[in-house]
Parts: structure tokens; C-alpha cells; sequence
């Protein structure tokens, strides 16, 4: 997250004279963010803890060393709506909060696409292990 923030300012202050509209400073403030982070994320997708432990096991008990890079193949599947919540949430560990800010939409629908993330994986690695 300081990642992301640092280079969000960096840019705003690159950029803050082509600011119309002091109003707007605060929504132009957010996409910068917001930007800044779906940036990072395309960057950063070859990470290779996706998910905590917990997580993992929850998923369908995977076997750390072999599910990993099963586990990463069904992220990189999943809509990119959800990657991106999985990715924000376990990897940048940020709060629903923080996502919610950074993508613009409400905490209910980062928990609804984190949910459906996190169920979709789940059937996923269980079908696999069948």
C-alpha cells in the first residue's frame, strides 16, 4: 500500500497543474490512487504467495509446494474483476476499505467479489483433487 501511495503523490504532484478544478481535487486524488494501483497489480502478477495459509487450506488443502502454482493458474483465470480484489486484498494486503477506495465501488461489492473469488477457487482445486 505505501508503494502504491508514494507513487500516487508522485504523480500528483507531477501533475497537479493541470488540475482544472480545485474541487475536484479529492475524486482526481482517488483515481490517481486508484491507477496507481491497478499498475502495480498488472506488475506484480508473477508474485508467488497469492494467499495466506490459512486461505490455502481453506480453499481445499493444498499442498503448499505443488498447489501454489496450481492456486496461481486458477487466479489467473478467474474475471478480472476478482483477480484484481484477490490480489489487492491478500498480496497488497489491503483492507476492504482500502479496496473499496482504491476501486471505486462499495465494501459490500469488494466482499461480494472477494466471496466469489474465494468460491470459485475453492470448487476449482476441489474438482481438482477428485
Amino acid at each position: 500500500m505505501h508503494r502504491v501511495t508514494q507513487n500516487a503523490w508522485l504523480k500528483v504532484a507531477r501533475s497537479l497543474m493541470r488540475l482544472e478544478d480545485p474541487r475536484a481535487f479529492k475524486s482526481w486524488l482517488y483515481q490517481a490512487v486508484r491507477w496507481q494501483t491497478l499498475d502495480l497489480l498488472k506488475k506484480s502478477q508473477h508474485e508467488q504467495s497469492w494467499l495466506c495459509n490459512n486461505d490455502i487450506e481453506q480453499i481445499g488443502h493444498v499442498e503448499r509446494n505443488s498447489g501454489n502454482d496450481e492456486l496461481k493458474q486458477h487466479i489467473e483465470q478467474l474475471a478480472e474483476i476478482d483477480k484484481q480484489a484477490i490480489h489487492l486484498f491478500y498480496l497488497e494486503d489491503m483492507s476492504i476499505q482500502e479496496i473499496s477506495i482504491v476501486l471505486a465501488i462499495p465494501t459490500g461489492t469488494v466482499k461480494s467479489r472477494l466471496n466469489r473469488a474465494r468460491q470459485t477457487l475453492k470448487q476449482k482445486l476441489t474438482n481438482v483433487q477428485e
